[in-house]
């Protein structure tokens, strides 16, 4: 695996003080946020946040991307950890056919079926990378912030430990919820405690 790796640089945020290291995989450029006192010899809190620009920069509220990294920013500020935003973006179809895919929702279809529509699996993603920053920054225990099945079946495959999985749970909106009701159904993502506390309806 060909990878560039950056030095590891200070960020400032709103949320607290982070440490950055950037990883360049083909034309994919990854980060990896390190809390001010990440420990990689403790159990790292970690987050793989897929990429969402819609969602993570302007706001879009069709989906729970931002408020799930927020979520997970504040988090390790609090609990010490890493967020890995993974650079994949659209579930690794890219933003044009990601905005195609929006547009097929617009008539219609679900998220899953856009995606397919379009002539690709429902989730395009790889994980290669995250392989490798979990390599990189020597972490052997992790707590994993997801609601993803996918992600917890691949990190299982690796040599590290997974102590707990720790549910991102927000609140859903008149705009996303048959988005977050297509992740349960058709991408089996674990929220059934979503529907608990926010008395998710299904219609």
């Amino acid at each position: 695996m060909n990878i560039i790796e950056s030095n590891i640089a200070n960020l400032p945020t709103k949320h607290g003080n982070f440490k950055i290291k950037a990883y360049k995989q083909n034309n994919q450029e990854h980060l990896a946020l390190m809390s001010e006192d990440f420990n990689p010899q403790a159990i790292v809190n970690l987050r793989i946040h897929s990429e969402c620009l819609t969602g993570d920069v302007f706001g879009s509220i069709k989906c729970d991307c931002q408020k799930q990294l927020e979520l997970a920013i504040a988090y390790i500020a609090k609990n010490s950890g890493l967020v890995i935003y993974h650079r994949q973006e659209g579930r690794n179809i890219g933003l044009l056919n990601k905005v195609n895919a929006y547009s097929l929702q617009d008539a219609g279809k679900n998220t899953v079926e856009a995606n397919l529509a379009l002539g690709f699996r429902e989730d395009e993603r790889e994980y290669s990378i995250v392989e490798y920053i979990l390599k990189d920054l020597e972490i052997k225990k992790i707590n994993v912030l997801t609601n993803n099945p996918a992600k917890m079946k691949f990190l299982e495959t690796l040599d590290v430990e997974i102590v707990e999985r720790i549910p991102t749970i927000v609140e859903p909106n008149c705009h996303n919820k048959n988005y977050l009701n297509t992740k349960k159904e058709d991408t089996i993502h674990f929220i059934h405690r979503f529907e608990e506390e926010f008395k998710f309806d299904k219609d």
